[in-house]
């Protein structure tokens, strides 16, 4: 039997002030990803048809490109700060919890290079 009382107990076992900023962020990633999404909606339903050549050629230009980035790198760390918050919430075992952090800290950093990778490619004319 402990003689704490339930705030004693509480008190120093960390700070819930970290979370706000990932709260804050994840809130406007989303924010930013209604008019980006709807912008490439509008977009691509816009477009006379959807063969390749059409596509290719409305990614080259400069403005199409940028947005795609944009949405590329936005839509990835939205993913990764929702997945961050349900292995934080979810799996019980620090050490695994870290290496799934990691994991997935990795997989998209590597998914929003390749999407960048593959936007500037075609907007730069080397791919087809």
């Amino acid at each position: 039997m402990s003689l704490r009382t339930p705030l004693r107990r509480v008190l120093g076992a960390g700070s819930a002030k970290e979370g706000v900023h990932h709260w804050w962020v994840q809130r406007l990633t989303a924010v930013a990803l209604l008019p980006l999404t709807a912008w490439f909606v509008v977009s691509l339903l816009a477009l006379p048809s959807f063969d390749h050549a059409t596509v290719t050629a409305w990614m080259r230009g400069n403005w199409t490109a940028l947005f795609l980035i944009l949405l590329v790198l936005v839509a990835s760390w939205h993913s990764q700060l929702g997945l961050r918050v349900i292995v934080e919430d979810y799996v019980p075992a620090a050490g695994t919890r870290t290496v799934t952090l990691a994991v997935l800290s990795f997989l998209h950093a590597l998914l929003a290079s390749a999407g960048v990778f593959a936007v500037l490619k075609v907007a730069l004319g080397g791919g087809a």
